[in-house]
């Protein structure tokens, strides 16, 4: 049993890794300031739980010092791209600064290991899946706070010799989602009733991952990554068109869901593929469980 802190644990991947690791009995705390997460998702006692924003460095001491991890588990962000892009000096501060309050206290607090998330979005356009050998170039905002806080990570390992695991994320689906990304978008208007739905740019195909693997991937990078620092792609190494994710809604509803493209969601600068290589997160015994059907089947019912 370890002793972990999930920043922006309350939040949509945050509830399905706590969830995870508290079947496997680690006392676990969480920092979040609930802007877009949501209490009820998480069960830890009250105890364990800080409403704080990263952006507060003296909290985050604070609250640091009473939980003393032997885990951090960086989280804490906002990641939907099309408000990173509307409001990019709040972004920018909760992903930069945040991180940088978040390390500063994990060092003084000499913990075991820092996870942090990162995005696919560091990654410029590529027509082929990509490892974390290729080369970075985010495309908006959010990918370059991310990869901003990459090198963050990279400073922070080198001055504390603390063992840090930078994860870049791709899509996640899954239970709740508090954004509106594709997915729960198609569910909120399907479950509203609508068969005729009005979506953005329809042919770009994305690699989706369900959170609950998501989490079970978490979890064997901080069991297995014991030194150093490292990087490691998190997807499901399969890519869908928007077209194929409403076609799983048919499918698991029975009925035909038709398009209508809504110019005003229509992304102006768009990449047609995202697609990760996982060979690395695989070597160490990781695979995906949940494939895209099962999971879309399970959010409609």
């Amino acid at each position: 049993m370890s002793k972990i802190l999930v920043t922006g644990g309350a939040g949509f991947i945050g509830s399905a890794v706590i969830k995870h690791l508290a079947k496997l009995n680690h006392e676990i705390s969480v920092i979040d300031n609930l802007s877009f997460g949501n209490r009820d998702f998480i069960a830890i006692p009250d105890s364990n739980f800080y409403k704080i924003d990263i952006r507060d460095k003296n909290a985050v001491e604070s609250a640091m010092n009473k939980i003393k991890p032997d885990v951090v588990i960086h989280l804490a962000a906002i990641h939907f791209i099309p408000y990173c892009n509307e409001n990019p000096y709040e972004s920018s501060d909760i992903n930069i600064r945040g991180t940088i309050h978040v390390l500063d206290a994990a060092e003084k607090n000499n913990v075991k290991k820092v996870f942090f998330a990162s995005t696919a979005a560091v990654y410029p356009i590529y027509d082929e899946a990509v490892s974390e050998k290729h080369d970075t170039g985010p495309l908006d905002i959010y990918g370059l706070s991310k990869l901003t806080g990459e090198h963050l990570c990279n400073e922070f390992h080198l001055r504390s010799g603390i063992t840090t695991i930078i994860c870049r994320f791709f899509n996640a689906f899954g239970p709740n989602e508090t954004n509106p990304h594709l997915i729960p978008e198609i569910q909120r208007q399907v479950i509203g009733g609508n068969r005729k739905i009005q979506l953005g740019n329809l042919t770009p195909k994305r690699d989706f991952i369900h959170t609950y693997d998501m989490a079970e991937a978490v979890n064997t990078l901080i069991n297995n990554v014991s030194s150093g620092i490292d990087v490691f792609n998190l997807g499901r190494g399969i890519e869908y068109a928007v077209t194929e994710i409403v076609d799983s809604f048919s499918n698991a509803l029975g009925e035909k869901i038709e398009i209508e493209v809504d110019p005003a969601r229509v992304r102006k600068v768009e990449r047609m593929h995202l697609l990760a290589d996982v060979t690395k997160l695989k070597s160490l015994g990781w695979e995906p469980r949940i494939g895209i059907d099962e999971g879309i089947k399970t959010l409609v019912e």
